[in-house]
């Protein structure tokens, strides 16, 4: 009834006080009942409904400005700004995207997907803001896992040198950054974000700075500071010259409208401090907070799977190896960013505590960690996205290849990931990767190749990546299952005529293209390309000597990719016949299924058929 009230942004201010609660239960039914159906991100959207109301209550959108960190709980935010019905195409291709986009809505600041964002994006218009001359309030949401990433400490020290307002939102729903410490804590924090104080303290430090006594201001805010030390949570933010509000209850509107009324007085940067929970209404989410983050399709009553798991994901696969590895050799450590149900890590942690180790939403710091970890001896391996990967390349460059350190990458979601979309598809590592000398590249065509590349990979003593793409794992061509060799490729089938070079995922694809071209009597070669880096010069080589058409296959961006390496090598090798690179075009890939974005970049099989027909006579077929 009152969800029904809400057509476009600011119509919630219609409502009164005693219909905020009626209608945060009628957001949470409407989530459940939507995610259920498309898939998504409910936990940390259940978790934050009361502060995002509270927020458009405080606010005046599209003129003020909110920033969500990830964007994993921006939900409530569409709902609120009239887009409801987008819910039913929600994270599906052309439909309406899971995180914040400009192009969505006026009332979508900044677009957003990885974390640690928010503080420095803020800031930036904080900063436009008071260059330009307005007055607009600009909120940073952030939640306790985003602020284990450096670089919203970096923003946080940078805004503290500001003198005029700047809000960021702690969104804490699993840990305490300080200890409640009871009654006198929250009085002082009354005390602290009254008017009455705020004016106050204003009208005497202005006093003071134009009588000149700055000697006694500083002497002043050393005493108080000294008091806050023990009794005001907070004062990590406080010491760094960031006002500190809270803990405050993200579930209740009505503390929520007087602590952001407060915090909009503050001339400076002010932190909020939410405590909400994660899964909040819906109690499978709430038992199961993890399982929930990101869910497929699930029974709304039972909060089970509609369409469960058969068969092993790669996933799967690299955790029962992982685990196998750990017991063959105590050198052998994991590590991962704050994803040890994600990346698979799980079982290993439980297995092996002490050489487990999570180092939170910090991918920098892992792939140092896990460089300092190899100068000491052990084999680390880092499990990350592939799109997250890429925020640590400096690293990978500096502190691992530079000492070719023995440093395993096992990456994650390499390739088309789907309904997340542009901030999380897979599609650049090859290319960032095949950058950086001394790198070592390796991708699995079925799930026996991908266990005995990790063992390799292990065993190796250089830095080398893994990657691996999302979904089930392949189950084809096992009888072929060649030694792994550094640097050298697996022929699977040789005839002449076409020689099809597969990378990993591809190499499914590149057998039901190879079948089509068979139906048309066409001789056709298959190549098992396996090391991306350093790829088989020799196999290239043969491949062009016996093959008047030679064709490239892979999951990843073609400015720098496979193709790329073997176009030029072929124009070494004055290769003379036809050439196609099947590979990710320069863009951004949106979100929708693995099946429909294949088709559409015409990377599915019939599209690749098609294309290498066209270029064999110059006629579609």
């Amino acid at each position: 009834m009152y969800l029904e009230q809400i057509e476009k942004v600011n119509d919630i201010k219609k409502l009164n006080k005693k219909e905020y609660p009626l209608l945060a239960e009628e957001i949470r039914k409407f989530l459940i009942e939507k995610i259920s159906e498309t898939g998504g991100h409910l936990g940390s959207n259940l978790g934050t409904v009361e502060l995002t109301m509270a927020l458009h209550l405080s606010l005046n959108l599209p003129m003020d400005k909110i920033i969500f960190d990830v964007g994993h709980q921006s939900y409530t935010h569409k709902i609120l700004t009239g887009r409801k019905d987008g819910f039913d195409t929600l994270r599906k291709y052309h439909g309406m995207s899971g995180f914040p986009k400009r192009k969505e809505s006026d009332c979508d600041c900044f677009d957003t997907g990885h974390s640690s964002t928010s503080i420095s994006a803020g800031l930036g218009m904080v900063k436009a803001r008071d260059l330009s001359g307005g007055t607009e309030t600009i909120v940073s949401v952030i939640g306790d896992g985003s602020l284990t990433g450096g670089m919203a400490y970096e923003a946080l020290n940078n805004a503290s040198t500001l003198e005029t307002n700047f809000i960021v939102v702690l969104n804490d729903n699993n840990m305490s950054i300080s200890e409640n410490v009871g009654g006198l804590s929250k009085y002082l924090n009354n005390v602290r974000t009254a008017e009455g104080y705020l004016d106050l303290k204003e009208g005497v430090y202005n006093t003071l700075k134009n009588s000149g006594k700055d000697g006694l201001i500083a002497r002043i805010r050393r005493i108080k500071n000294g008091v806050k030390q023990l009794v005001v949570p907070g004062m990590f933010f406080e010491d760094m010259g960031i006002t500190y509000l809270g803990p405050v209850n993200g579930h209740d509107i009505n503390a929520l409208l007087r602590v952001f009324k407060d915090a909009k007085r503050v001339k400076g940067p002010v932190l909020v401090h939410v405590l909400t929970e994660k899964g909040k209404g819906y109690e499978p989410a709430e038992r199961h907070p993890a399982r929930f983050h990101g869910t497929d399709p699930f029974n709304p009553e039972t909060g089970l799977p509609k369409n469960p798991r058969t068969t092993a994901n790669y996933t799967d696969i690299f955790s029962t190896v992982m685990c196998k590895l750990g017991k063959r050799s105590e050198k052998v450590v994991a590590i991962t960013a704050a994803m040890p149900d994600g990346t698979g890590l799980k079982r290993f942690r439980n297995m092996y505590p002490e050489r487990f180790f999570d180092v939170g939403i910090a991918e920098e710091h892992a792939v140092t960690f896990a460089a300092g970890l190899a100068a000491g001896g052990y084999i680390p391996v880092v499990a990350i996205y592939s799109s997250f990967l890429q925020r640590a390349y400096d690293q990978i460059l500096h502190d691992v290849c530079i000492q070719n350190l023995p440093v395993v990458f096992a990456i994650d979601r390499a390739g088309l990931v789907g309904a997340d979309g542009e901030t999380h598809q897979g599609i650049f590592d090859l290319s960032f990767l095949s950058s950086i000398p001394n790198m070592h590249i390796m991708a699995p065509k079925n799930k026996w190749e991908f266990s005995d590349m990790m063992k390799y990979a292990v065993a190796a003593g250089c830095p080398i990546a893994v990657r691996y793409p999302k979904g089930e794992a392949y189950t084809g061509l096992k009888e072929f299952r060649a030694p792994i060799s550094m640097g050298k490729s697996e022929w699977i089938y040789k005839e002449g005529g076409i020689a099809l070079l597969a990378v990993g995922s591809m190499v499914k694809t590149a057998v039901t293209v190879r079948d089509a071209l068979k139906e048309k009597g066409l001789p056709v070669s298959l190549v098992n390309v396996r090391f991306v880096k350093p790829f088989d010069k020799e196999m290239v080589k043969q491949a062009a000597d016996e093959h008047d058409f030679v064709i490239t296959l892979e999951e990843n961006t073609a400015n720098g990719g496979f193709g790329e390496g073997v176009r030029a090598y072929l124009e070494e090798c004055n290769y003379r016949g036809k050439f196609l690179s099947v590979a990710i075009p320069d863009c951004y890939v949106e979100h929708g299924s693995v099946e429909q974005l294949k088709k559409e970049l015409h990377m599915d099989a019939e599209s690749i058929l098609n294309r290498i027909l066209e270029q064999m006579d110059g006629q579609p077929k």
